[in-house]
């Protein structure tokens, strides 16, 4: 009676054991699952891509060079395809060098594509929206136009504040929609305020898992990164993910 009583308290001993090892395990696996679905951040284009969100496109300059579009639209990764492409087309008084073409091929090989203006305070707002219309022309089926405003250049607040106006009025007045400002997080807070709140936001913060902090107003379109890789640059390459919840693009841009 004793030797089967031992086997039987080790029979059951020896169940739980089973019984706590196959609950780890599914635990474990629970957990894998639900970090690889709901909270991965993998790494894309050779970056980090925040979480949540299914609408991705990149902004461009004269400073990635001249660019292989073929390459640079071809499809590099299922996960996250590239949507849009804003470039530069001018900065204060002078011309972006690779606009021009950069416009035409986004436009032959499909691409959602808008321009910027990269404003200098320190110069008439009027005449960079002026250059900026007369550079880029007709934005009939485009994005909507950006005005990117990053540096202060040492101009009073009070002054830089109107030449920034005077721009967005005179884009808005020749365009009928309201321009994008673009800035980074930390210069909106201290040079913009609320003064422009009524325009879409367009908010560069880096390193960010969920989405930008440091502002609380609602944004359109979120850099996330200025050192993503894709095919047809040498050069790193701004990301960017769009708020299809607060959108200004076309619905047809924006995927879920």
């Amino acid at each position: 009676m004793k030797k089967r009583g031992k086997r039987k308290k080790k029979t059951k001993g020896s169940s739980w054991k089973w019984l706590l090892m196959v609950c780890c395990l599914l635990a474990l696996i629970s957990i894998a699952l639900v970090n690889h679905f709901l909270f991965r951040n993998a790494t894309h284009y050779g970056i980090k891509m925040p979480t949540g969100y299914h609408t991705h496109g990149i902004d461009i300059s004269q400073y990635q060079g001249t660019i292989d579009w073929d390459a640079l639209c071809s499809p590099q990764d299922n996960d996250v395809p590239i949507s849009f492409v804003y470039m530069r087309a001018t900065m204060d008084m002078r011309n972006d060098k690779k606009f021009k073409v950069n416009w035409q091929e986004a436009k032959a090989h499909g691409l959602k594509r808008g321009a910027y203006l990269f404003f200098h305070p320190n110069k008439d707002g009027v005449r960079q929206a002026e250059l900026f219309i007369k550079r880029v022309g007709n934005l009939d089926g485009c994005l909507p136009p950006v005005v990117d405003i990053e540096k202060n250049y040492r101009t009073d607040a009070k002054l830089l504040k109107k030449r920034l106006q005077d721009c967005l009025n005179t884009l808005h007045n020749y365009y009928g929609i309201r321009p994008v400002v673009y800035t980074y997080t930390t210069f909106y807070r201290d040079f913009l305020g609320t003064a422009f709140d009524q325009y879409p936001l367009w908010i560069a913060h880096y390193e960010r898992e969920d989405k930008p902090d440091y502002i609380s107003r609602e944004w359109d379109i979120w850099q996330h990164s200025e050192r993503g890789r894709i095919a047809g640059t040498n050069e790193f390459v701004d990301f960017n993910v769009l708020n299809c919840h607060n959108s200004i693009m076309p619905c047809e841009v924006c995927t879920n």
